[in-house]
């Protein structure tokens, strides 16, 4: 198992969550199984949301064997994201 997570806080509502998504689908495929990628609609988990402090979608949460060490909130590029999980991997 990975120990460097990417948490994707999103809504079904979220135009932008929707522009995000392939993004993230895409570097799933290209990291394989040296980063884990969860989904984490904020509606249907709001404790969650509230613990990391996510108040808009989309944000991305990077953790390193438990610990944030990265966020994004708005839509963020493959090449923004392929650079800081590269540095972590």
């Amino acid at each position: 198992m990975s120990n460097v997570v990417v948490m994707d806080f999103t809504a079904t509502w979220c135009g932008p969550c929707q522009i995000q998504k392939p993004i993230l689908e895409q570097l799933e495929g290209e990291m394989g199984d040296k980063v884990e990628f969860k989904m984490i609609d904020v509606d249907q988990n709001n404790a969650l949301a509230g613990k990391y402090g996510v108040s808009a979608v989309p944000t991305l949460i990077i953790e390193k064997d438990g610990e944030v060490v990265k966020r994004y909130t708005g839509v963020t590029s493959a090449d923004v994201l392929r650079t800081e999980l590269s540095a972590l991997i």
